[in-house]
């Protein structure tokens, strides 16, 4: 896993590496602009939207909410992309910290109509993610939402198949999403599959 470091070393290239891998529709990030899309669209679908976006990196889907009328709180590991998001978001919230140990001390004291997370919780283990996953519905309001985009899929199954066509590439260090292992302890959670890889989770207060 990438230190506080290797991810400010990472930030100037991020937003290209990703690109790459989405054209040629490779693992791990193959379907990332419709992940993207797909949460933009819905967050739209509310009127100046309060939003928390944890681990938002460069801002890339943040900064579309932000042009669009949101009020974006975020939260990254990263001094280095806090500093490239604000200078597209002067007015927007953002906080540093890691999620791995929860949300940034003044993000716990709002109430978000939506909270997104876009390929950034993976860095959390199955039992975490429920745990972290739980203290966020705390931070929603009344018909507030958590929508995830990230690598993720239906069935174990799934998973281990993308395992093996990855090969060499496949990141042990990460965990991603599967969402029938995750309806376990969120029955109402929903999710749409984007990609051979990739999905959007969505679970509603």
């Amino acid at each position: 896993m990438l230190d506080k470091k290797g991810f400010d070393l990472w930030a100037d290239g991020y937003d290209a590496d990703v690109g790459l891998s989405d054209q040629d529709n490779t693992y791990p990030f193959a379907g990332y602009r419709e992940v993207l899309g797909t949460v933009f669209r819905i967050v739209m679908e509310k009127e100046h939207a309060d939003v928390l976006d944890i681990g938002f990196g460069t801002g890339t889907l943040t900064k579309k909410l932000y042009e669009y009328g949101c009020t974006v709180y975020g939260q990254d590991f990263s001094s280095r992309m806090i500093e490239l998001a604000s200078r597209e978001m002067p007015g927007a919230h953002l906080f540093q910290g890691d999620f791995t140990r929860g949300l940034s001390e003044p993000l716990r004291h709002h109430t978000y109509d939506f909270i997104v997370a876009t390929y950034s919780l993976h860095h959390l283990t199955d039992g975490q993610k429920v745990t972290f996953l739980i203290s966020l519905l705390d931070r929603l309001k009344e018909d507030g939402k958590i929508l995830i985009g990230d690598v993720a899929f239906r069935t174990r199954d799934e998973l281990e198949k993308c395992r093996r066509s990855a090969g060499d590439e496949w990141d042990d260090e990460e965990y991603y999403f599967v969402a029938d292992e995750l309806k376990r302890a969120f029955p109402a959670l929903s999710f749409t599959r984007i990609s051979f890889c990739a999905g959007v989770l969505s679970l509603a207060r």
